[in-house]
């Protein structure tokens, strides 16, 4: 079994390391350069792993499988998502990038996460010891996927109608604000051109220039870049500059 992930800054990527530790599996990113076609051949079952935005997947993950579909036909699949509160069918959603036929999903579950948009007061950052509630209730969660799939048992979180019904009260507008955000990314004149923001995008959407920072709409809104600059120059979808970031998982 393998794990395949996307993590804008470090929820997912916790998740998916979390359940491949006590599976003993194997764990890649999907920004990493291997030949994916190759390893999803040689496995039966595929796990994903993905935080949701707005109820709906993140951009990098929707090309991702885009591209390896065919190569999912005939897998058995797991999915997971990491989320702030709630999402509805936050793992449901996957399936819809399927065709009908491809993949028969075992397993699917949520993992509440801590908050990683740092420019609203609407959510407050946790760091350190004030995020230890998550990783101990992500891990107990953890164990009880884990037997359930020792034993067979079959689980789909977000996959009833009440869920789906709350998940599209917030995907519905989802795809109109990523689109507008494609060129949301605002860097101040804080920024000390150290090129950090350059070489961590997944999409490689900043490009430095002597003009400074450019960007080549293709933002996803991953959060990483605001989250990790060292002088708090950037901003993303709310131009506000954060006073507290998000420093992650360990």
């Amino acid at each position: 079994m393998i794990m395949l992930y996307f993590s804008g800054t470090g929820n997912s990527k916790y998740i998916a390391n979390l359940f491949t530790q006590k599976i003993d599996g194997e764990c890649y990113s999907i920004e990493e350069q291997i030949d994916f076609e190759k390893v999803i051949q040689q496995h039966d079952t595929i796990a994903f792993c993905y935080p949701i935005y707005g109820s709906c997947i993140p951009r990098i993950m929707r090309e991702f499988v885009a591209k390896y579909v065919e190569n999912l036909k005939d897998k058995k699949l797991i999915i997971f998502c990491t989320q702030l509160m709630f999402s509805g069918d936050g793992a449901r959603v996957f399936t819809d990038l399927l065709p009908d036929g491809y993949g028969e999903v075992i397993y699917a579950e949520h993992f509440n996460m801590p908050n990683n948009i740092c420019n609203t007061k609407l959510f407050k950052i946790k760091n350190g010891e004030q995020i230890n509630k998550f990783l101990r209730e992500a891990d107990k969660k953890m164990n009880r996927v884990c037997d359930d799939l020792k034993q067979g048992k079959v689980k789909k979180r977000g996959f009833n109608k009440f869920s789906s019904f709350l998940g599209k009260s917030q995907s519905g507008h989802w795809p109109q604000i990523e689109e507008k955000n494609r060129s949301s990314v605002k860097i101040d004149d804080d920024c000390i051109n150290c090129n950090l923001c350059v070489k961590i995008c997944p999409m490689k959407n900043l490009t430095p220039s002597d003009e400074g920072i450019i960007q080549n709409n293709n933002c996803i809104i991953c959060y990483r870049c605001v989250n990790a600059c060292p002088k708090k120059a950037i901003t993303v979808l709310i131009n506000k500059k954060p006073k507290k970031q998000y420093k992650g998982i360990g």
